[in-house]
């Protein structure tokens, strides 16, 4: 029998690998012939497409549709995940596009927006915004486009979000996302100081054993899924930071989580603590100029300020950038104010 092992990412995660050995008995056979029977529910288009984007590897080297396998052969198989069957119905939904053209798009999200339908929110999401918006435009010879994701990020974070259009593109993307190729750069808020001016954080990121709805760092052991997060110092606020985050990984709420852990949770966070007053006087002014803070920007401190990539249609890197949102634009600017009276008050 084939040895085949199925390596799944966390649920959020939107690719899955493979890996088959071939047994000694094997009689040559197309390699996209051999997967349909090994792979449950696969269809060959599907491992066409995966072969073409570079996807499928024998012995560590990419193979065409094409290749015959041979006994003991290692193969391995990356796929973008397919879509859940939930239906997208189109809505139109106002939607900031960045960048578009017949294989991709690249939208700065809004907050309170959610990126894809699911319990709760079936309808006002990011996908039925874009279903909407390929229904409506003449794509020509791109008819058929539809949304396609590659990558998320929560609902209440800000900024560039990237998503394809057709099964290949999808595909060739998640693999740069998997591979941590992309580059992505966030900027965020945080409670505290830091006595470097740049760092790593790095600690597995799984779901909390005491409660499924929040994430958390494991720094030891297997549970979670490897986490690696650096960061730099933007400008300090006495009692707030505003860093630079870029991600190695991409896991559920790494950023947020990761900076929980390292005792500097998002500003406004309510999920991860950080919509408290955690750092200065809890009395007086300070505590209503926080408060106030907090009413302005009624989520987490953080924007997705960069995503940089390589175009596998054109063949050439993409790079596009987001300005800070007004609502997370309005407190850093408040913060500042707040630092300047503080340091005319002591000279």
């Amino acid at each position: 029998m084939q040895q085949i092992t199925q390596n799944n990412e966390e649920e959020q995660e939107l690719y899955e690998n493979f890996r088959v050995v071939v047994d000694k008995g094997q009689s040559l056979l197309r390699i996209d012939k051999f997967l349909m029977t090994r792979i449950e529910g696969i269809s060959r288009n599907r491992l066409q497409l995966a072969a073409k984007a570079d996807c499928i590897k024998v012995n560590n080297k990419c193979v065409k549709p094409n290749y015959r396998v041979k006994p003991l052969d290692l193969i391995q198989i990356f796929l973008a995940k397919e879509p859940k069957e939930t239906e997208i119905v189109p809505q139109d939904i106002p939607i900031d596009i960045v960048y578009e053209d017949d294989d991709l798009i690249v939208v700065d999200k809004a907050a309170s927006m959610v990126v894809h339908p699911g319990y709760g929110n079936y309808s006002g999401t990011l996908l039925n915004a874009l279903a909407f918006h390929f229904q409506n435009r003449n794509e020509g010879k791109n008819q058929d486009a539809k949304p396609l994701l590659v990558h998320r990020i929560d609902k209440d974070t800000t900024g560039l979000l990237l998503v394809a259009k057709n099964e290949y593109t999808q595909t060739c993307l998640a693999k740069q996302f998997f591979e941590h190729t992309i580059e992505r750069k966030y900027n965020a808020l945080v409670w505290g100081t830091f006595k470097q001016d740049s760092g790593t954080i790095e600690g597995n990121v799984g779901r909390s054993l005491k409660d499924r709805k929040v994430m958390t760092v494991f720094p030891e052991g297997d549970y979670g899924k490897h986490a690696v997060t650096h960061w730099k110092v933007v400008r300090r606020f006495s009692y707030v930071t505003l860093i630079e985050c870029m991600l190695e990984t991409g896991r559920t709420h790494q950023i947020r989580v990761h900076m929980k852990h390292a005792g500097h949770p998002l500003f406004a966070d309510s999920t991860y603590g950080g919509d408290q007053i955690l750092k200065g006087t809890t009395s007086g002014k300070y505590r209503q100029f926080v408060n106030n803070c907090f009413q302005l920007l009624n989520r987490q401190a953080l924007h997705a300020t960069t995503l940089g990539f390589y175009h596998p249609v054109l063949q050439k890197n993409m790079s596009f950038s987001s300005d800070l949102p007004e609502d997370m634009q309005t407190v850093i600017n408040k913060w500042e104010n707040y630092l300047s009276c503080n340091q005319e008050r002591e000279n």
